[in-house]
């Protein structure tokens, strides 16, 4: 048994869900560098999210318990890819099961402009992905192949909302709370 098995396990079992949720977690969190994970597994009542700083979702939006658990699972995982005791494997970059294929990032991860560093965010939904770069203070969002940079000014983005209707209202979280994406500027 690897060092992930016996860590799912342990998170599986104190927190009462199945191995393949905790695997299904993690592969999200992995996907969000370690800060935001969405997939959809029934152990949370089918699609979930989670971002560390508060924001959590389950499919059974008033089952509190059902939260719960999704938030001890995500902080125990995050907490642990934070401490360097998860061991990266090959299969990392590939799905886990019970995922909504839709659902799942872009995989490039590295394609966006080098100028810019690494992301200390990102994340996608659909045909949309979106990457934030603190030291630029800028945000980069991906819709149906079109790129526009945000200029972010002293908003440090952590976690990211979209509302499920035809159209894409997306607002992100920071230091300052609540930051709608049609606030901030965009860089030419």
């Amino acid at each position: 048994m690897s060092q992930n098995d016996e860590l799912i396990a342990t998170i599986a079992q104190k927190h009462g869900v199945s191995g393949d949720a905790v695997t299904t977690a993690l592969a999200a969190l992995k996907r969000g560098n370690g800060t935001m994970a969405q997939f959809s597994h029934a152990d949370f009542g089918g699609m979930a999210q989670w971002s560390r700083g508060g924001m959590s979702m389950v499919g059974d939006m008033f089952n509190s318990g059902m939260k719960a658990r999704l938030d001890g699972v995500m902080s125990d995982l995050a907490t642990a890819i934070q401490d360097g005791k998860i061991e990266q494997t090959p299969s990392d970059a590939r799905s886990s099961g019970g995922e909504d294929s839709s659902q799942q990032p872009h995989r490039g991860g590295h394609d966006w402009p080098e100028e810019f560093g690494s992301p200390s965010s990102s994340g996608s939904q659909n045909d949309m992905r979106y990457a934030f770069f603190p030291e630029k203070q800028r945000l980069i969002i991906e819709d149906g192949g079109k790129r526009t940079v945000y200029d972010t000014g002293t908003h440090r983005i952590s976690g990211v909302s979209q509302q499920q209707s035809s159209g894409r209202d997306l607002s992100f979280t920071s230091q300052h709370g609540t930051v709608r994406l049609a606030d901030l500027e965009t860089v030419s």
